[in-house]
């Protein structure tokens, strides 16, 4: 028989499409689902999205109908979907929780639709950790909602894009050192062809390492300069990857992922700078991840004043360049002018939602803060000549409904890896601080 699965409010707002995912199961949405998802239908974030999403889904597939005993269905190959009113806990369980919340209304009901249809598998499917718990201690079944998860053995694939070769004939490695147009045959160092802008260290005798990407279009492994952005320069292999990714006009996609201090933003910045001339305008931005599901409108001040606390990071990073050049150098000058004119633009990404955005470097902060949905929503917006990049630690997530398996930047790069238009870095030593890189290693 189809099995049941009673929905927590965070499945929908992580996934307003989630109903369609159980294939010919059926899905039951207890009353407290819609009463929290009623706090959530103003606002421009994600959550607020998906919220009315969800009731315009659900509007449609009830045009005309009522939910009735059985629910309606869903649609060819899925099951039927009902909204359950409110139901109490077992009088065996009236005391086991002290507070009348929405999460023990919505387990109270998960627990009631489970007596009620015997011989039917009956889970509730919630992202909230401490409800799953609550629950298995109830009796009840409890699952995460595992859809749009990336196995743990593909994230750490994503961190591990980088392959070291250190037994390379010394020819070779210094045709690709020294040798006329710096590239050699696939075939002379590995016996498979790569995939398209698969990186390598190459290890030389002397310890030397020569840092090279597999350039799909010509075929061969060609050697990665150590370049310079807007007075920023690499501090270690992996900023050297990335600074190559972020000024090759040929990758319109890249994501650098890695931890607090390893110069993320401020080389995808610098490149953006760097290249200012192939662009209309650089577009730095990043989600507004607020704790606690709060509205910015308790924050003081004007429009601009509520989001100086979040764009902050992003002007650090803007002043780390300018400290690179006196006051009154041209280069200082320009940063002045662009900010001026709104050819450097820092905003919340809130406000970009509509625009569609040609010859445009957008950067995009902190993305481990978004969805997949809102990751595709994004790359799609990009017009002819639009290069983006997304940078961000999936693994310091503020988003309460994402981790590092759901979230949007590990499904970018799981899903785009080995695409011509996409390189991935994944850079891994702090360079912010000697200090900064110790607490980062022991605390």
């Amino acid at each position: 028989m189809a099995k049941i699965f009673v929905l927590d409010t965070n499945i929908i707002l992580h996934d307003y499409r989630s109903i369609r995912r159980f294939q010919d199961n059926d899905i039951i949405i207890p009353t407290a689902v819609l009463e929290e998802l009623d706090k959530f239908k103003k606002g421009t974030d994600a959550l607020s999205y998906n919220a009315r999403g969800f009731m315009r889904e659900l509007d449609k597939l009830t045009e005309g109908k009522l939910f009735g005993k059985d629910g309606i269905p869903l649609g060819k190959g899925l099951g039927r979907i009902k909204i359950e009113p409110n139901h109490p806990f077992p009088k065996a369980m009236q005391d086991l929780f002290q507070d009348d919340t929405q999460d023990h209304r919505i387990l109270a009901t998960a627990i009631w639709v489970r007596d009620n249809h015997p011989g039917r598998f009956t889970a509730l499917v919630t992202k909230d950790i401490n409800l799953r718990m609550k629950s298995k201690a109830a009796g009840m079944v409890a699952q995460d909602y595992l859809t749009d998860k990336i196995e743990d053995e593909r994230v750490e694939l994503t961190r591990r894009e980088l392959v070291v070769l250190d037994k390379i004939p010394e020819q070779v490695a210094s045709q690709l050192s020294y040798g006329q147009d710096n590239s050699i045959d696939w075939k002379e160092v590995v016996p498979h062809r790569p995939a398209p802008n698969q990186l390598y260290k190459i290890v030389r005798g002397n310890d030397d390492v020569i840092c090279a990407r597999y350039d799909a279009a010509r075929e061969r492994i060609v050697l990665v300069r150590k370049k310079e952005a807007y007075g920023i320069k690499p501090r270690n292999e992996e900023q050297k990857f990335a600074l190559d990714a972020c000024m090759n006009p040929e990758i319109k996609l890249v994501s650098l992922t890695g931890g607090a201090g390893t110069g993320k933003t401020l080389l995808a910045l610098a490149s953006a700078l760097e290249q200012m001339g192939n662009y209309d305008q650089i577009i730095l931005s990043r989600p507004t991840v607020i704790l606690g599901n709060q509205d910015i409108g308790f924050l003081p001040g004007d429009e601009k004043s509520k989001m100086g606390p979040f764009l902050q990071p992003l002007m650090d990073n803007l002043n780390v360049i300018k400290a690179q050049f006196r006051p009154s150098s041209k280069e200082a000058l320009r940063i002045e002018s662009f900010l001026k004119d709104e050819k450097l633009l820092i905003t919340p990404l809130a406000y970009i939602r509509g625009r569609s955005l040609g010859r445009v470097f957008f950067i995009i902060d902190e993305a481990q803060n978004l969805t997949p949905h809102e990751i595709k929503t994004i790359i799609t917006r990009a017009g002819e000549g639009t290069k983006m990049v997304f940078t961000g630690d999936i693994f310091q997530i503020d988003q309460p409904y994402l981790d590092q398996w759901s979230n949007g930047l590990t499904h970018l790069g799981e899903k785009m890896a080995g695409q011509k238009l996409f390189q991935h870095v994944f850079l891994r030593k702090g360079e912010r601080s000697e200090l900064s890189d110790l607490a980062a290693k022991l605390l």
